[in-house]
């Protein structure tokens, strides 16, 4: 089971994955498989048949779940991606922070690319 360090209505970044470079908000956060719903991002058909609530089957596209190891926070004031720490406070309450100072207000790397295998 996963922490996760992001939250429902959170803007994030894809930091990898064949969805890579998207942004978009999260849905739903599932710490139990360490999995993350994010709008317009990884979306999947589904093939719906007829039921009492959905009257008319279909293939249905929807969100499906990205890791949270593969999403990075945007930051909402720089719109830049960040890492997070978790900081106790008073009345042990976790408070959701940059992990550092200097890191948060530098640029970020650009994401690396990989190189296509050698033809055999």
């Amino acid at each position: 089971m996963a922490m996760a360090h992001v939250r429902k209505g959170d803007t994030v970044m894809v930091v990898a994955g064949k969805e890579r470079g998207k942004r978009g908000k999260v849905l739903r956060v599932i710490p139990g498989k360490g999995r993350v719903l994010i709008e317009h991002v990884n979306m999947i058909k589904k093939h719906q048949r007829p039921t009492q609530k959905l009257r008319q089957g279909g293939i249905i596209e929807r969100e499906g779940p990205i890791h949270l190891s593969n999403v990075m926070l945007v930051d909402p004031q720089t719109e830049r991606r960040r890492q997070t720490s978790r900081r106790v406070r008073r009345a042990a309450r976790l408070r959701r922070g940059p992990s550092s100072p200097s890191r948060a207000r530098a640029k970020p790397r650009p994401l690396p690319r990989r190189r296509p295998p050698a033809p055999a």
